[in-house]
């Protein structure tokens, strides 16, 4: 009855494959995005990893024994001049967890007995903070805009 049937796929069969790589790309797409978020932030915690370590080099060389004098800011890594802020190294790592985090988004102070350096990440509201004391942790909370002298 039916000798010269094409074999071929039904419209509704090529539909319901369609649909499901659809579905199945939304899936992976959402998944690079986080995983594109956790890199980023990743990169930050490393920016002021290096920051950290910097500082402490800062402070014992050429027999300075203090981070310097930078008064409290909050926005472009730019604005941090003073003290320890001026090594380049600082200069870089810093500027490079400012870019990865949208720019704008860190703060820093220096007194010649300590420092506190934060940067915020790019998943939730949050930041990284680092100070004298050795502390590096995450710290749930907005990037304060008000001056603090250690990561609470």
């Amino acid at each position: 009855m039916y000798k010269h049937r094409s074999r071929g796929f039904t419209l509704i069969e090529l539909l319901v494959v369609i649909a499901i790589i659809g579905v199945l790309s939304a899936v992976v797409l959402a998944s690079l995005n986080t995983a594109r978020n956790k890199g980023n932030d990743a990169a930050i915690q490393s920016n002021m990893a290096t920051i950290q370590t910097q500082a402490e080099i800062y402070y014992g060389g050429a027999g300075l024994n203090k981070y310097g004098e930078q008064a409290w800011s909050s926005g472009a890594s730019t604005a941090c001049t003073g003290g320890m802020f001026t090594d380049t190294t600082i200069i870089r790592a810093f500027g490079g967890a400012d870019s990865v985090n949208g720019a704008g988004n860190v703060a820093c102070f220096a007194n010649n007995t300590g420092y506190v350096v934060a940067a915020a990440l790019t998943t939730g509201t949050a930041y990284w903070c680092v100070d004298q004391t050795g502390a590096g942790k995450i710290v749930n909370a907005a990037l304060p805009t008000a001056a603090i002298t250690a990561c609470p």
